[in-house]
């Protein structure tokens, strides 16, 4: 809006441009009222004691200094001096006089008209308006109050400063301590200036800040900043001193917009009398609109949320995760429309505003973190879901809890600068725990036990998502390695969830790493099987698995005659299957046994069954008997039983 510095030196021209504030605001004071304006600044102060008349007063000011639109221009963001009392009240009574001259023309100048919206020559005006209005901000202690309501505070505070100044006695500015503003300050002088200086008759207190920095200011006590509202309140009923004819800050806090009422604002001037009458420092109809907007900011998040309750889950992974997303974004906007509507249209002010102004910075930066997390976990899935990553790894399980834990941390980070911004000192509070901090870190050990239990899971490299494993008397498979824990599917379709520190101590049997699998039968031939067909099974069985691709006869393969069974003679079969899948497996497992099942029954024999001998003996009687009879002779038979 402005043009930029050109070049001049900058301390010097900032002492003038303050000097032009001082003299212009003087100037349209005179000119409005010159009575009341000659007695309240005290022209013959301001202009090296010559007692001017209103026209005299124009033709000094147009002689001597530049116009203070120009310098606005010229130095936009240059502070408004305030190396003394005397300077800082000088400093706010010009700021605030020129700010009120336009503020009030403009004003008058779009309700006379008939456009819906300003115009662009307004909006540059506004803008000005707010500008000063901004500097005027700058001459006040407001570190006690939330950063989220400083700004609105700040105009409040200052048109409430305004008003007061404007009802209360004055002093002559001579009598201020300290150099006027834009005037050379030595610092011998300086040093002999007071801490804190008040007001006669008052408890408005500028006090001396920035001495640590060496940056010394004068600014409105933050004491006197709390007090300013109730004082504001005791003095209103008295008249202005200016005779403006109405409190500026009245009209700025019961009527809506920024400073300039919007159209609409018209329905409620055409509505009933009593939606413009006073209730606790806010006009009927702001209330009427603040509890409107309240539930609209209830409603809309809770219908979002029973819609997607209703809808059918995604199938997609990802689909799920951006639906997750919804919530908080939802609430997220909702917020943000629920600040503005209530502080830039409705203009709520006063203690109101302070809790609108909390309360929906709060939900908004929790909002902020929740969907900070929600958009890093659907990163996190998308890159999962990326061909060139293998999502039964171990590489993308440590590349998910890494995302989660970057997105752990940003939403943390974001909690803890939106509880700066509302008034908490978060990061002293935690810098000063002491004892607490170590009763939290005590707390957390088993947490963080667990992390680096997963550490030491995923730098080992013992199991990955995906693989079977048993351990000791858990077996399943691993779906996932998270920050804390391991979940593994049991073969009962049971979710098992074992804490990372247990699991790192635990014997690990992994049966996916393993390069080949051990094919190893005892085959059980019937015993009366003859020898010559025994040994052309053997050699026949040795033959098929010699021509399989999948069976490693180089490394390990024996088919021998081992022994005889008590019902059958046993043929191992050992070696091993060249193949790292169990499914693979089985399928060859399972031709390899109908083959032999085949070459069994082909080659003249046939699988042995259990079978035993009894023996059937005559019983001849006692010992003696059998010496003097003589003993009688057994006839085995053979019954074979199934």
């Amino acid at each position: 809006m402005f043009a930029g510095c050109r070049g001049r030196d900058l301390v010097r021209l900032f002492f003038v441009a303050v000097g032009a504030f001082l003299t212009i605001s003087v100037a349209g004071a005179a000119v409005a009222q010159p009575a009341a304006y000659e007695k309240f600044l005290q022209p013959s102060v301001l202009l090296g004691g010559k007692s001017l008349s209103s026209s005299d007063l124009d033709k000094e000011i147009e002689g001597r200094i530049p116009n203070l639109q120009e310098l606005l221009r010229d130095y936009p963001i240059a502070p408004p001096d305030s190396k003394s009392p005397r300077a800082s009240l000088e400093s706010f009574l010009v700021l605030m006089a020129e700010a009120s001259r336009i503020w009030i023309a403009l004003r008058n100048e779009f309700l006379e008209g008939d456009t819906l919206f300003l115009s662009e020559d307004q909006k540059r005006r506004l803008a000005i308006v707010q500008l000063l209005i901004s500097k005027a901000t700058e001459l006040f202690d407001l570190s006690d109050v939330p950063q989220t309501a400083r700004e609105n505070v700040g105009i409040e505070t200052v048109l409430q400063f305004q008003e007061i100044i404007d009802r209360i006695y004055m002093p002559s500015l001579e009598d201020v301590p300290g150099k006027a503003a834009g005037a050379p300050q030595d610092p011998d002088f300086a040093a002999t200036l007071p801490q804190r200086w008040r007001l006669p008759g008052t408890g408005l207190v500028f006090a001396q800040t920035g001495t640590e920095k060496g940056d010394v200011r004068y600014l409105v006590s933050k004491e006197t900043v709390a007090r300013i509202p109730q004082d504001y309140a005791a003095v209103r009923v008295f008249p202005s001193h200016s005779d403006k004819g109405e409190d500026l800050y009245a009209y700025y806090i019961y009527t809506p917009g920024n400073l300039v009422p919007p159209r609409w604002y018209d329905l409620v001037l055409e509505g009933p009398q009593w939606l413009r009458h006073e209730f606790r420092d806010q006009a009927v109809w702001q209330w009427l609109a603040l509890g409107l907007l309240a539930i609209l900011s209830i409603v809309i998040p809770v219908s979002v949320q029973r819609w997607n309750r209703w809808r059918a889950v995604p199938l997609s992974d990802v689909r799920r995760r951006m639906r997750r997303m919804q919530l908080p974004l939802v609430v997220l906007l909702t917020a943000a429309g629920f600040r503005f509507l209530a502080n830039d249209q409705v203009n709520i002010t006063g203690v109101p505003m302070v809790i609108v102004g909390t309360v929906s910075a709060t939900v908004l930066w929790a909002s902020v973190s929740w969907f900070c997390y929600q958009a890093i976990d659907l990163l996190a899935s998308w890159v999962m879901k990326n061909p060139t990553a293998p999502t039964a790894s171990l590489d993308s399980s440590l590349l998910l809890s890494g995302f989660r834990l970057i997105g752990l941390a940003l939403s943390v980070v974001l909690l803890g600068y939106g509880a700066t911004q509302i008034g908490i000192p978060v990061y002293g509070v935690i810098a000063g725990l002491g004892v607490g901090g170590l009763a939290v870190a005590l707390a957390a050990q088993p947490t963080l036990e667990n992390l680096i239990g997963g550490v030491i899971l995923y730098a080992d490299r013992m199991v990955r998502v995906g693989e079977y494993c048993e351990f000791e008397g858990l077996s399943g498979t691993v779906e996932a390695i998270g920050i804390r824990s391991t979940r593994i599917r049991a073969l009962d379709r049971t979710l098992i969830t074992v804490a990372n520190s247990d699991l790192a101590k635990r014997k690990i049997v992994n049966f996916s790493r393993r390069d080949r699998f051990l094919l190893n039968h005892v085959i059980s031939l019937r015993r009366d099987t003859d020898a010559a067909v025994l040994l052309s099974i053997i050699e026949k069985i040795r033959l098929s698995l010699e021509e399989n691709p999948k069976v490693l006869d180089q490394m390990a393969l024996r088919v021998t005659f081992v022994g005889f069974g008590d019902y059958s003679l046993n043929i191992e079969l050992f070696t091993y299957i060249s193949t790292a899948d169990r499914n693979e497996f089985l399928k060859i497992q399972e031709q390899i046994l109908v083959e032999i099942t085949r070459i069994v029954q082909q080659g003249g024999s046939n699988f042995a069954f259990p079978s035993n001998v009894t023996y059937l003996g005559r019983d001849h009687g006692l010992p003696q008997q059998v010496a003097a009879g003589g003993a009688g002779q057994d006839n085995p038979t053979e019954e074979g039983a199934s």
